[in-house]
């Protein structure tokens, strides 16, 4: 261990300025990671506002253009384990660098597809790849790194990035869409991809060492873990890190109840609840800004369920959350779409929306140690996987029985079914390694 006075210098001329002002470094990389999750979450929800237009332009099915983004939400799910194994390799900034080119090689493709298979392969597989290598794992691996105290609560600020992405871009996305066309809501896409970019190029960094600093609220330097020498070691050490937490009951338990999240989130209400109120004869920009006014109330419930997860249980946190969103599901179709009723659901929804998240990593930190955000990599896949399957499956239910109401009832009861399972991973005991089959 290296005590602070043994540690160079800052070395980056940016971190020396800030220092004689009490300000560390690490809170400019979670301000970089939080401009560079929230663009990305725009590029994740833009998909909200283009469904109705590809339809009317191309002619194409509901389910066909949900078959597409559900690819993207499978992908961005599965890069998962693979981007946090790639952070750990060659660092935050290269794969940040080329994780936004993706988006923004797909984003760009796509004002030129004229063909449901065009759309499978920009929004599926390259906007897939592209969001996949940040995903939450990104703002897991910044807030453990550079945060030894504050940790939940930038955990939080960071997961919120992505409700701050849609309160930013959707309304604005849907008036574009509606006056000038979904080719120029997305070249505003395109614009904040290349601002993000330069902004991670700029002032991005790996980790506090990198710099001469200690990670915020640290005392002394810790050792950096080991990690796989050689491409094919690093490649193989998710698929390694999964053996071993797969003979974990917690592991099962976190990964089927992210399921559900991602089921009764990304998949479910940011791809289709835009539709849903269309089909009710709301405005896309309405719909779109009530989807913004959840993002207000999540922005609120996931920063202070990063505070909670400082300070309480984290398994009977998510019980509350789970069965609050699944309470809130439920009586979506009972608001009569009316703007009060919506706002209703827009508060108790929007602050569940992901305020899972937090709970969730210190979960499996606690459980799984070191090789924390390998495992959360594939909890979260988990969570993109029922993102894909809601996707895909209420777009079919609207394509062959004129209604998604049935996969709002199914999201609803499933998140009951999540919150009463998540109490049943146990508390570790006392002196029990992190790591260890619980």
């Amino acid at each position: 261990m290296t005590a602070p006075s043994d540690l160079p210098r800052p070395a980056y001329p940016f971190a020396g300025f800030l220092a004689p002002h009490g300000i560390h470094y690490g809170w400019v990389v979670a301000g970089v990671t939080f401009l560079t999750m929230l663009v990305t979450a725009g590029a994740v929800g833009a998909p909200g506002v283009l469904i109705g237009p590809l339809e009317r332009e191309f002619g194409w099915a509901t389910a066909d253009i949900s078959t597409g983004f559900a690819i993207r939400l499978v992908l961005f799910g599965l890069m998962g384990p693979f981007a946090a194994a790639f952070m750990n390799r060659f660092g935050l900034r290269p794969v940040a660098t080329v994780a936004l080119a993706l988006i923004g090689l797909g984003v760009f493709g796509s004002f030129f597809m004229t063909k449901v298979w065009h759309l499978m392969l920009l929004w599926g597989v390259v906007v897939g790849f592209g969001t996949g290598l940040t995903a939450m794992v990104l703002g897991a691996t910044v807030a453990t790194r550079w945060f030894a105290q504050r940790r939940g609560l930038v955990l939080g600020l960071l997961t919120a990035s992505t409700a701050t992405g849609q309160l930013v871009f959707l309304p604005l996305l849907a008036q574009l869409t509606e006056t000038l066309g979904w080719r120029t809501a997305l070249s505003l896409i395109l614009a904040m991809l290349l601002v993000a970019a330069v902004a991670v190029l700029a002032l991005l960094r790996d980790r506090p060492s990198d710099i001469g600093l200690l990670p915020y609220g640290a005392s002394q330097q810790t050792a950096n873990p080991a990690h796989p020498t050689t491409f094919g070691a690093m490649l193989a050490s998710p698929l390694l890190a999964l053996r071993d937490a797969s003979k974990s009951a917690t592991f099962w338990v976190l990964f089927g109840t992210f399921f559900v999240c991602g089921a009764s989130t990304n998949g479910l209400v940011q791809t289709h609840f835009v539709s849903l109120c269309g089909d009710y004869g709301m405005a896309a920009v309405t719909a779109a800004s009530m989807l913004a006014l959840i993002g207000v109330f999540d922005f609120i419930g996931t920063v202070g369920s990063g505070w909670l997860s400082d300070r309480f249980d984290s398994r009977w946190l998510l019980f509350w959350y789970y069965g609050l969103r699944g309470l809130s599901l439920l009586y979506l179709p009972f608001s009569d779409f009316s703007f009060y009723g919506l706002s209703i659901f827009a508060v108790f929804y929007g602050l569940d929306w992901v305020a899972t998240v937090p709970p969730t990593v210190k979960l499996t930190a606690d459980r799984f140690g070191d090789r924390a955000n390998l495992v959360f990599g594939w909890i979260f896949a988990g969570h993109q996987l029922g993102a894909a399957s809601a996707a895909y499956g209420a777009g079919f239910s609207r394509t062959f029985y004129q209604t998604y109401l049935p996969a709002f009832f199914v999201a609803g009861v499933l998140c009951l079914v999540a919150s009463l399972a998540i109490v049943a991973v146990r508390e570790r005991a006392p002196g029990e390694m992190a790591g260890a089959p619980v």
